[in-house]
């Protein structure tokens, strides 16, 4: 006998690139999810923003959001990471989130979710591959190195390229602003390198998976090139990411493995680990 699916109730903290086109996205209509809430700083935009929606969305605080909604998607800048999080987790809900740095800058929320009933899901879509290295962390990994070759506009504000006054305004030839751990890349660029973070996650931890950045005049796309050595597998990949025109620094697909994420969570029927 056919049962009625509960709607899930997803609230969004930030309307930004990622978060408006998600908040789109279901207000188009995915089956078994519903947009109640969001979260931004910037109440006046997301008004106007909102205004033609299908849906009655409420604008509500970070804490408010884990009391209104059963799915939250974090879309907000790392340092607001936390703010979002805790409370969600501390309700027991599932925090979907692209920002696999805050994740790391913040790992005792990861023994929180366990106490509380609560679930952190890392959308991956941005790369691919990390269904392999999952698989392959259940067995052994040896080594996982990560290639990553940006536009120089796609890493501008990074951080580390300020502590360290790195100019790459004038760039005329690829330049290696970065070597070593996914953990310390992903702390330094935290708006450029997530998918780093992603990878150490998946595999054999930030701290010993291996990471160069390179700012690359060259190149018109965010690359990541991930090698994999394994016992039950050795693997190379590589995806080419087109930057959004509202934000450099992220990938036009970063939104899209959101919603697919989501849609993931509730579809009969998914593909992939």
């Amino acid at each position: 006998m056919n049962q009625t699916k509960k709607i899930l109730r997803v609230g969004i903290a930030g309307l930004g690139t990622i978060g408006g086109k998600v908040a789109t996205a279901l207000d188009r209509g995915i089956p078994g999810l519903q947009l109640v809430a969001v979260h931004t700083r910037t109440e006046e935009t997301a008004r106007e923003f909102l205004r033609n929606f299908k849906s009655k969305v409420s604008l509500v605080s970070a804490g408010e959001l884990a009391q209104v909604a059963d799915i939250i998607v974090d879309c907000v800048p790392k340092q607001g990471f936390r703010a979002v999080v805790e409370p969600a987790l501390r309700a027991g809900r599932t925090i979907v989130t692209v920002s696999g740095a805050a994740l790391l800058a913040n790992e005792d929320l990861i023994p929180m979710a366990d106490q509380h009933g609560g679930r952190l899901i890392l959308a991956s879509g941005a790369l691919l591959g990390l269904d392999a290295i999952r698989a392959a962390a259940e067995g052994e990994i040896f080594s996982v190195t990560m290639v990553t070759r940006k536009p120089p506009r796609s890493l501008l504000g990074a951080p580390y390229l300020a502590e360290k006054q790195i100019d790459i305004s004038n760039l005329t030839e690829p330049l290696q602003v970065f070597k070593g751990s996914a953990f310390d890349g992903a702390i330094g660029f935290p708006s450029n390198v997530n998918v780093a973070a992603a990878v150490g996650l998946a595999g054999i931890g930030a701290r010993n998976t291996q990471l160069e950045i390179w700012a690359d005049p060259g190149k018109t796309r965010n690359t990541h090139t991930i090698k994999v050595d394994a016992d039950s597998a050795r693997f190379e990949m590589t995806i080419e990411n087109i930057p959004s025109e509202s934000n450099p620094g992220t990938g036009k697909i970063t939104a899209l493995s959101v919603i697919t994420t989501l849609r993931g969570l509730v579809q009969s029927l998914k593909v992939g680990s």
